[in-house]
């Protein structure tokens, strides 16, 4: 696990290094990303090079790490709608190349980890990590050889998340989430916090024993990691 720790500007400079990097060698590639406010620098960076002819999209082929369940790709808070307005809308990627879990046809969870595989498996996964350790929405307590499936979200996940929504009771109760096995099967992760309030948590990742208790710990098992902090975020380290 290499740890690189900058303010949230260049973090999101070098991180868009390694796509340049990884397309510029495998322009078919498969990315896995993320959402929430973490990669929003970088979604921003990736569309300004995309302008600048940098990097092109073009070939591609994507998935995202989860959504939730009962809202369609057209609600404002599905992730579908986020991934296509700050980044998939911006760039000259293949939409019909995008892959979202679906929300609304749930049965289907365990056919996301087929279609990654089809399509070769994920060469870069994108990560956050959520205020109780989990990557994707991979709960404390799931076993790390779970892979795509629907999961109860814990309370104090639905708290983080109500400030998307106009209450906590419009907070949906459960999402469609990758699997810990299948963010492990990426070739290289990309993982990305800010912000003092992951500082506990970054820690504790970090520091602590590999526990399904703390999901994200799971990534110092794996052989190719690069985690990117901003100096809060590394606060206690």
């Amino acid at each position: 696990m290499k740890i690189i720790i900058d303010t949230p500007e260049k973090i999101a400079e070098a991180a868009a290094k390694r796509y340049v990097e990884l397309l510029s060698e495998k322009p078919d590639a498969v990315l896995g990303y993320a959402t929430g406010s973490t990669p929003l620098d970088l979604y921003a960076e990736l569309a300004r090079l995309n302008r600048a002819g940098e990097i092109t999209f073009k070939d591609v082929t994507t998935f995202n790490l989860d959504e939730y369940v009962g809202l369609d790709g057209t609600h404002d808070q599905s992730y579908r709608y986020f991934m296509d307005k700050n980044l998939f809308e911006k760039i000259d990627v293949d939409m019909a190349k995008t892959h979202v879990p679906s929300g609304m046809d749930v049965d289907k969870a365990a056919e996301y980890d087929k279609a990654i595989e089809a399509a070769g498996g994920i060469d870069l996964q994108l990560l956050g990590i959520g205020n109780n350790g989990h990557i994707g929405f991979n709960e404390p307590g799931t076993p790390f050889g779970s892979v795509t499936h629907v999961v109860e979200l814990t309370k104090s996940t639905r708290e983080a998340n109500k400030r998307f929504f106009s209450s906590i009771d419009e907070v949906p109760t459960h999402a469609v989430t990758m699997g810990i096995k299948t963010v492990m099967n990426a070739r290289k992760i990309i993982f990305i916090a800010l912000g003092s309030a992951k500082a506990p948590i970054v820690r504790e990742m970090i520091k602590s024993d590999v526990t399904p208790e703390v999901p994200a710990s799971v990534l110092l098992l794996h052989p190719d990691v690069e985690v990117y902090l901003d100096f809060e975020a590394a606060a206690l380290l």
